[in-house]
């Protein structure tokens, strides 16, 4: 898997597969409607991509997800504002795989941060596999850092 800045013509197919995947959260604990802000919506994901933050997951030349990433701009952390996998490719090991890439194409810096819902079993269980800790719980949030 690799990792590229999304083009304007995927925006629909990425906006399609943030829709299955955060729908699939239903299935983790949480109810109809408990999405990320703006999950549905094509101009946020054109606005990211403009900006240079969504990214698309690629695998044996597929779009299989994608990330929406913050660097800060002393190139010293990173923060995660969401990824996702298209549910059709959920359960195949994409989403560790995205993880990875995303730590690798940012090898500068020193730290990650995240954040998910407490009510969201699956992710919770995802980040800390991989190894990111829970520095605080707030407003319904487990936030997560790796120190690299």
């Amino acid at each position: 898997m690799y990792i590229i800045k999304a083009e304007q013509n995927q925006i629909k197919s990425i906006v399609g597969m943030s829709i299955r995947a955060f729908e699939t959260d239903m299935n983790v604990g949480g109810k109809k409607g408990d999405c990320p802000p703006e999950f549905d919506s094509i101009e946020w994901h054109r606005k990211m991509a403009e900006e240079g933050r969504l990214f698309q997951a690629i695998e044996d030349e597929k779009l299989v997800g994608a990330a929406i990433l913050f660097p800060d701009t002393s190139h010293k952390s990173l923060y995660i504002g969401r990824i996702f996998i298209d549910s059709i490719y959920h359960r195949k090991g994409y989403g560790i795989l995205l993880m990875k890439c995303i730590e690798n194409e940012f090898p500068y810096v020193s730290e990650i941060n995240l954040d998910t819902p407490s009510w969201n079993v699956r992710t919770n269980a995802f980040y800390e596999k991989l190894g990111y800790k829970k520095v605080k719980i707030e407003d319904g949030f487990v936030f997560y850092q790796k120190k690299k």
